[in-house]
Parts: structure tokens; sequence; C-alpha cells
């Protein structure tokens, strides 16, 4: 396989281009600063964050992003013992325009997008991946939400909608796609059983470190046919041909 044999590149956002982790984290100072709670650690509280999010997308795959967040605000205090009120729930659900790209995103993104087509293929909605867009320093040339399918990642709804919609509106077909996402759950695992050729985004060094952070874990790591810890060194690997 050659990089080069692509020419389309879907893209998860956030984990991926956006730094949710950070972002996550930053939204939930409120409430641990609110209930005096300093003994809670940032890796806990990303484990737990996974863990609730994964439930409630399945339970509610209908429900806009921002509800899933709101919802699961409320859900991590009492995981905690801590006191929430709809005010706290409510503004973390709005978090999202505040989580920060990734430095390398925007620069990588725009030398990319003069080697392929640019999709993004992520479990927000639209309202939620428009704020974000403006960080990504590029105009993708689709944008396909949870909110637009109805499911979140990793139903095979999503995947078979992206493939239906890339060669009904960009004339792409399953071979021309490189899906390249940091999250193995969300992502990679249902990428390899479509079979699609995928590029791994290891932004939390997990195939060093084991470190899960705010990604649901999987029993079985799956087969990646390219892995790069930043999307910059992507970049520079597709100028190196």
């Amino acid at each position: 396989m050659n990089l080069n044999d692509y020419k389309v590149l879907t893209f998860d956002c956030y984990g991926t281009l956006i730094d949710w982790e950070a972002g996550i984290w930053d939204a939930l100072q409120p409430l641990i600063m609110a209930n005096g709670r300093s003994d809670i650690a940032r890796g806990k509280a990303l484990e737990t964050h996974a863990i609730l999010e994964r439930q409630q997308e399945t339970e509610a795959p209908g429900m806009l992003y921002t509800d899933v967040l709101t919802r699961i605000h409320g859900q991590f205090a009492a995981k905690f013992g801590l006191r929430s009120n709809e005010q706290l729930d409510a503004d973390f659900g709005r978090s999202i325009p505040h989580w920060p790209a990734f430095p390398d995103t925007a620069d990588a993104l725009r030398y990319l997008q003069t080697r392929y087509k640019l999709v993004i293929l992520s479990n927000v909605s639209r309202e939620g991946f428009a704020a974000s867009s403006r960080k990504l320093g590029v105009e993708f040339d689709a944008i396909y939400t949870a909110e637009d399918i109805g499911s979140y990642k990793p139903a095979a709804g999503n995947f078979e909608y992206l493939f239906e919609h890339l060669k009904q509106d960009l004339g792409l077909e399953r071979a021309d796609i490189l899906h390249t996402a940091q999250s193995l759950f969300h992502d990679h695992v249902p990428a390899k059983k479509f079979g699609l050729a995928n590029a791994w985004i290891d932004r939390q060094h997990l195939s060093e470190s084991g470190s899960w952070g705010a990604t649901a874990k999987v029993s079985e790591q799956p087969e990646v046919d390219f892995l790069f810890f930043s999307m910059g060194e992507m970049a520079e690997a597709v100028k190196a041909g």
C-alpha cells in the first residue's frame, strides 16, 4: 500500500483534528471546582466520560450530540458524588466550540487538500462541527454527521451512509478511501469490517503506552495500514511519497 493510492481522506474529527480530551477536561472544571474536588484525576475523568458517552449514544442513537453531552455531564457528576445543576449540564453540552484544534491540524490539512479530497464523518451535530470547522483551516469536500445519519459510529449505518454519499456526491468508490482517525473503537474496527484502508492517528500513543483516555476501549486491536502520531507526521509522509 502507498499513501498516494487514494483519492479521498475520510476523517473522524474529535480526537483526530480537534483535541477533544483537552476540551472535555477543561469543560469539566466548573463542576469539579464547584464541588472542591481536587482529587479527581484527568485520566479517570476521561475514562469515565468514554464509558458514559458510549452508553448514551447506544441507548439514544438519534439524540443530538449537544444533548448527549448535557445528559452525560449529570451522569458524570453522579458517578463521582458531585452536585450538578441544569446550568452546569447545559454549559458542558455547549462546550464544543471551545474545544481546541491540535496545533498541527490546520497546516497538515491545507497540504493534504492539495493531494486528496477531504471528507468528515463525525459523531457530532451539524452545528457542533460548524463551530469546530473554523479552526481547521480548510473547506471540506463533504461533511457527514451523526445528526445527518441518525446514529453514532461505530454503527454500520454510518459507514454505509458514507459510501453511498461519497459515490453520489463526489463520484468516489470504496477503494478510493483512506479512513483517517484516532479512535480504534469508533473508526478503525468498523473501517476494517468494511474493508477500508485506514490510517491510525495515534495521538495518545496508545500503541506504545496503553492509555485510552476519552476513547472507548476495544478488546483486540484492529489491523491498521498506516500509523502516525500526528496529522503533521502524516502530511510529511505524503510529501515524501
